[in-house]
């Protein structure tokens, strides 16, 4: 393994946290807009429909999905130019 991967691990780490908390905020935004609840129903929630609950957890994976990918390739496109090596 390269050096400049294993280096660049802890700053992997640190972003996944960091779009793991803008991908919640982005979802709380998008589900309000779609005029729903405040909060979006739980897969265990009694009072909610299927296609409901469904479609907040496709929702929620597309986000966190599109947010984890723009900030991991914003990490790494940085990470080059700091360094000038491609860190995966």
């Amino acid at each position: 393994m390269k050096a400049s991967k294993i280096a660049y691990k802890p700053v992997g780490l640190a972003l996944g946290a960091v779009s793991g908390v803008i991908a919640g905020a982005a979802f709380k935004q998008a589900w309000k807009v779609l005029g729903h609840d405040k909060d979006a129903p739980d897969a265990t929630d009694e009072d909610r429909t299927w296609s409901e609950v469904l479609l907040a957890a496709t929702l929620q994976g597309a986000i966190f999905a599109a947010v984890k990918a723009a900030v991991d390739r914003a990490g790494a496109a940085t990470t080059r130019s700091l360094t000038g090596t491609w860190p995966g």
